[in-house]
């Protein structure tokens, strides 16, 4: 089965720069990004968006430069189009979003969820320009601090799983 990539678009653009300024140009460009991954890679990439203050009364999606944006109806937050897309997709679905709740239940609907910071390294490793390096991520720190039982060099199984994923990208 091949994987579907979910991309939580504005979660996406604030992590990196904020959501201040023109956030049409920014989403133009988070969109660029995508579909050269896309056009690289061979995965099929959804950028999902809100509308739910200003947005359509129904869930609009187009596509463009190859990715598939999705904008969450009226009243409707980009978070809950993301999990439903997740549930639907199963185990072929990769969630990009640093927002924990959206990755439990992605997680608890069989997919995997993996961080922007984890995502956007992806991206500048495909792109030809390397993250920063020795910068670890919140949930890398987290995964130090827990005390296991076990073979400590062992990552936990859902690690384990994610990292299978994100190496496949």
């Amino acid at each position: 089965m091949a994987i579907q990539i979910i991309v939580d678009g504005y979660n996406f653009i604030g992590s990196e720069k904020g959501l201040r300024g023109d956030i049409e140009a920014r989403r133009d460009e988070l969109i660029g990004r995508l579909a050269r991954y896309r056009a690289l890679k061979g995965y099929s990439v959804t950028a999902v968006f809100d509308g739910w203050g200003s947005g359509w009364p129904s869930e609009h999606g187009e596509l463009r430069q190859g990715v598939e944006v999705v904008f969450s109806r009226h009243g409707e937050k980009a978070d809950e189009v993301i999990v439903r897309m997740a549930e639907e997709l199963g185990s072929a679905s990769l969630v990009v979003s640093s927002d924990r709740e959206v990755a439990r239940l992605v997680r608890a609907a069989g997919g995997v969820a993996v961080s922007v910071g984890e995502f956007g390294a992806r991206l500048a490793q495909v792109a030809g320009t390397d993250p920063d390096e020795g910068v670890r991520s919140e949930e890398e720190i987290q995964v130090l601090r827990t005390e296991k039982k076990g073979n400590p060099r062992r990552l936990s199984k859902q690690e384990r799983k994610k990292r299978l994923r994100l190496n496949k990208l």
